[in-house]
């Protein structure tokens, strides 16, 4: 299993230089069966890197532009009056993939962003008042550019929520852009990728990463942290059950990758780098203090202990 894993990761690496942990921390969230949100500057890789990761899954890929005049029917689908057979067909929308690359969801009206939310959380979108299942392995990746806030609309609470991880990129290293100057001379690599392992091997993945055991002992220890960003005097609104099941199933993913069977308090410090800080909102007086969320969830971990 660590050898398909390491597969994958080594094949988007093909395309996306020197950025190996943040391939490593979207492929974790993909196992546990989590959203990725993923928070950068433009042109560092953000699409390429969720269609490079499709093509080496080999499974089905549609990217949406998310814009101010984008309908939740144009995520979703909708029913279409067939004149010749005398019923309303369902016209299937892009989000019937297996990844979905929302492209600047910040951008789409809160409308448009809310179609999103049933299928995130429960796998499944309602039209018309009937609901749709979708695939098995759906993976939501969403981009937004943290910079430019002009003309877009910020995801709310309710939305974060959804994302197992944030993630941000970051400008490649001068060894690295060096080899994407030269990998991209003539053609881009992703032209040449081809897939590394099957969907239903993915399947196979992210089931045994449910069987990864969590102690007691780790429970409450996730348990603590929760409690933690609730009552710290710089958070106005701490972590949600959902991302308590969060941290948790993504400690689990990370255990798996590292070939393990069981949770260590380490997986756990190392997924609520990526689990927490967007879950969170800080106090006006944090925010004057210009603390960042990054450094509160430190704080935190370093004074929250495993209790054995």
């Amino acid at each position: 299993m660590r050898e398909k894993i390491e597969k994958i990761v080594s094949n988007v690496e093909r395309v996306i230089k020197g950025k190996r942990e943040v391939i490593k921390a979207v492929v974790a969230s993909l196992l546990a069966k989590g959203h990725v949100l993923m928070e950068d500057v433009p042109g560092v890789g953000k699409t390429m890197l969720a269609r490079a990761l499709a093509i080496s899954l080999g499974v089905d890929f549609k990217r949406v532009q998310f814009t101010p005049d984008l309908l939740p029917t144009d995520l979703t689908g909708l029913y279409i009056y067939d004149r010749k057979k005398e019923v309303f067909i369902f016209k299937r929308g892009p989000i019937f993939t297996d990844i979905l690359l929302a492209d600047e969801i910040n951008r789409a009206t809160p409308r448009t962003q809310s179609a999103l939310l049933e299928a995130m959380a429960e796998g499944q979108v309602t039209v018309d008042g009937i609901t749709h299942k979708l695939s098995e392995k759906f993976f939501v990746i969403a981009t937004q550019n943290p910079i430019e806030y002009e003309g877009t609309f910020p995801l709310p609470e309710a939305q974060l929520d959804r994302f197992m991880i944030c993630v941000k990129m970051g400008y490649p290293d001068e060894k690295a852009e060096m080899e994407i100057l030269t990998s991209q001379e003539k053609e881009h690599p992703i032209e040449d990728l081809e897939p590394v392992v099957n969907p239903g091997e993915l399947v196979e993945l992210q089931k045994k990463v449910r069987n990864v055991l969590v102690s007691d002992e780790v429970k409450r220890y996730i348990v603590d942290i929760a409690n933690a960003t609730r009552n710290h005097p710089s958070l106005l609104l701490g972590m949600s059950p959902r991302g308590s099941l969060a941290l948790m199933h993504y400690s689990m993913a990370l255990a798996f990758m590292e070939e393990r069977d069981y949770v260590l308090p380490d997986d756990v410090k190392r997924a609520a780098a990526y689990v927490i800080s967007h879950r969170v909102i800080q106090s006006a007086e944090s925010r004057l203090k210009r603390e960042r969320k990054e450094d509160i969830v430190k704080e935190i971990l370093d004074h929250v202990k495993v209790i054995t």
